[in-house]
């Protein structure tokens, strides 16, 4: 069961947004025109590295990037590139070489026919298999972003929930809020039914689901794991034994020319990267306003990958 540690205010949520907004709107090119902070002569022999508009994703860019540095590669960046439709294209063209993926939300855009497995092992072993042949994923982290039932710390010891199937030990009704397409998802309150025996209503809380969980007005919330809020409030993402949620965690996906000589490097970041590690950094970026350049170098340091 992951707990939140309760270090900082509430704050944090208004914060998540305002730094997710700022990371989109940094610039006005096009990030897959000019590469930036260029590290070594920027030859034909370069890495580039590229990233999501999104602050969590940039950061494990840089931690890859500084990581490839350190270890003699000339590397660059492209960052804030945008979602998959924007920067995939580039990834399997071979114009950026490595990329910070998540193992089940990149299976899910590659597989047309949908996705029939869920927990790490086995969503990693068909994403190598969906891939196509000029790209490689390196081994994942045990640091995921990717949607929980979530619920307030004080909730779980009142009623000794560290499941989604212990849900059951709480009185009726038990209200899970998420945005609305969470109705429909894989792992929706009705599936919780069928795979756990639980009875949960639905309300469609949108972007203010965290807010409705700490005011008491749900239950349970639809949380991603990665989020700041795990760290800054009281609240605990339950345990998901038979694996209802998709896996989603965050995993190199790189150049298959060059996946031999940076698999050593990338790999033992993964290997470090935990789930309670990846919601400090964000942290970092949310709530203290670090730079993600920053907060990339000083955890690399801490891990003496540097």
């Amino acid at each position: 069961m992951f707990t939140a540690r309760g270090k900082r205010s509430v704050l944090a949520v208004g914060l998540v947004a305002a730094a997710a907004l700022t990371l989109s709107a940094c610039g006005g090119s096009n990030p897959l025109d000019e590469p930036s902070d260029s590290a070594g002569s920027g030859s034909g022999d370069t890495i580039v590295v590229g990233s999501q508009a999104y602050y969590s994703n940039e950061i494990i860019a840089e931690i890859y990037a500084q990581a490839l540095s350190n270890a003699g590669f000339d590397v660059e960046t492209q960052l804030n590139i945008g979602q998959r439709d924007a920067y995939m294209p580039e990834v399997e063209s071979g114009a950026i070489n490595v990329f910070p993926e998540y193992t089940g939300s990149l299976l899910e855009y590659l597989s047309k026919d949908g996705v029939d497995v869920t927990s790490p092992d086995d969503v990693y072993a068909a994403l190598q298999d969906a891939l196509p042949d000029s790209l490689t994923a390196l081994d994942f982290a045990e640091a995921s972003d990717q949607d929980t039932y979530t619920v307030l710390k004080s909730f779980a010891d009142e009623y000794g929930i560290t499941s989604i199937a212990d849900l059951s030990k709480a009185p009726s009704p038990v209200t899970i809020g998420a945005a609305p397409e969470f109705e429909q998802r894989p792992y929706s309150p009705s599936a919780a039914k069928d795979v756990y025996g639980v009875d949960l209503q639905f309300s469609a809380t949108g972007p203010s689901t965290l807010e409705s969980l700490l005011a008491g007005e749900i239950q349970v919330a639809d949380i991603y794991t990665a989020d700041p809020a795990f760290e800054t409030e009281d609240i605990v993402a339950l345990e998901d034994p038979e694996n209802l949620i998709i896996s989603s965690n965050v995993v190199p996906i790189v150049s298959s020319d060059i996946a031999d000589e940076v698999s050593d490097v990338l790999n033992e970041v993964s290997a470090k990267l935990t789930a309670e590690e990846l919601v400090s950094l964000n942290v970092l970026s949310t709530v203290d306003q670090q730079s993600s350049k920053d907060i990339a170098k000083k955890w690399l340091e801490e891990q003496g990958l540097i």
